[in-house]
């Protein structure tokens, strides 16, 4: 049985209007834009984590001091 072209036509745009949506869809979630916020904002809160923040602090001190004992040593 034939099909109408006016409903293939329909059918074509209909597909052609829900590839673009999900086309629209993947750009916004790879945005590379996105992608940094989204990384900032998980280091955020990692650092907001108390344990990981005086780790963080220790290494650093810990490293200051190997600087200064090496410079002076």
């Amino acid at each position: 049985m034939a099909r109408d072209p006016d409903t293939i036509q329909r059918e074509i745009e209909q597909a052609r209007d829900a590839l673009a949506a999900t086309l629209d869809q993947l750009g916004d979630k790879a945005s590379p834009k996105r992608l940094v916020e989204g990384a900032k904002a998980e280091a955020r809160t990692k650092m907001d984590d108390p344990r990981v923040k005086y780790a963080l602090i220790g290494a650093g001190v810990l490293v200051g001091l190997l600087l200064v004992r090496k410079i002076f040593g």
